[in-house]
């Protein structure tokens, strides 16, 4: 039986990446924070700056016996769009980029396996950053569980909840 791994992705805003895979099968958790950038112990304030150089990211901690680290990607692409640079949707900078970060060779060689299968359907170049995961920073406790605490609140459902519902119609057989 193998232990549990941990995924790193940011894909926009990290409340809807969040949300998503908090109803996957075989995900443990989801946390909301920051990766990628320069000086410890970033905030949202700074983040949204932009002059830290962190990403919004999900640290996704899951069972591979449950589901793998490619199976996880498939969704990614589904709920991001990875070929606007540094964008999803409205929100917009460098902490809302696309990005794979890798714990290990095998993660990369999937996340690269990835993204090649997925370049075949798309006409626009996919811009997706992957490098090695580097150290995660949790966001503060009002991030996390954004949209199961707030799914009324208008960016949930006017954002969030597309996302989900993609996820829900493609993925059925992956929700908790």
């Amino acid at each position: 039986m193998a232990k549990e791994e941990i995924a790193l992705l940011g894909g926009g805003c990290f409340w809807c990446i969040e949300a998503v895979y908090a109803q996957v099968k075989g995900v443990k958790s989801a946390i909301s924070g920051y990766a990628g950038g320069l000086g410890a112990n970033p905030d949202y304030r700074s983040v949204c700056s932009g002059t830290t150089g962190h990403a919004e990211v999900v640290e996704i901690t899951f069972d591979p016996n449950v589901i793998s680290f490619s199976e996880l990607l498939d969704i990614f692409w589904v709920i991001h769009d990875p070929t606007t640079l540094n964008q999803q949707g409205a929100d917009r900078g460098t902490q809302y980029r696309s990005v794979i970060y890798y714990h290990d060779a095998l993660q990369q060689e999937s996340a690269e396996a990835s993204i090649a299968e997925l370049q075949k359907e798309l006409r626009d170049t996919i811009v997706t950053e992957r490098s090695p995961a580097p150290t995660f920073y949790p966001a503060e406790v009002y991030h996390q569980d954004y949209y199961a605490l707030n799914s009324s609140q208008g960016y949930c459902q006017a954002v969030i909840a597309p996302k989900i519902q993609k996820f829900m119609t493609k993925f059925s057989d992956k929700m908790a």
